[in-house]
């Protein structure tokens, strides 16, 4: 069985038997055409659909669906993900880091962040130079910044710790 939650408001759980889909509970027969590799022509109890899938993202299991020019959030969680919750394992992979550490030589350009600041995952942390080109570093996970550890104009080494988190 899986389940799906729409808009974060919506949830449905889906299964398959025999051929049969069912929703909720209840069979659905629904004419399903494919037109190209991502959109859908739909017939369902005498109505037209156009669907089509905007992205996907297989590791989070979500997907942006566009269905008459409506676009739908989809998340969904199959049997081992509903296990791995129910039993509270499902969070062992978030990524926890420490500190962020020169990944090349190079002059820092520019901090965005200060002691005590909260950082969400993908933020721009810094901006360092290295061989004439601009590298933005962004934050891996969502931290609370500890200790600044360089400023604009220094020059690290590679490995040098810059950032340091709670």
């Amino acid at each position: 069985m899986i389940t799906a939650q729409v808009n974060s408001q919506y949830n449905f759980e889906i299964d398959k038997t025999d051929d049969v889909l069912l929703i909720n509970g209840e069979p659905v027969a629904a004419d399903i055409k494919p037109l190209n590799g991502s959109a859908y022509h739909i017939i369902h109890n005498l109505k037209s659909y156009n669907a089509e899938v905007v992205s996907f993202n297989p590791a989070m299991k979500t997907a942006e669906i566009k269905v008459n020019n409506n676009l739908y959030t989809i998340s969904v969680k199959d049997q081992y993900d509903t296990l791995l919750e129910k039993l509270g394992l499902n969070n062992l992979n978030s990524v926890k880091i420490s500190e962020v550490k020169a990944p090349m030589p190079g002059l820092v350009l520019k901090v965005f962040v200060a002691e005590g600041g909260e950082v969400k995952k993908g933020d721009n942390l810094l901006i360092l130079e290295a061989m004439k080109m601009e590298n933005i570093i962004k934050a891996a996970a969502d931290v609370t910044v500890k200790t600044v550890k360089i400023k604009t104009g220094d020059k690290v080494e590679k490995g040098q710790v810059l950032l340091m988190f709670k």
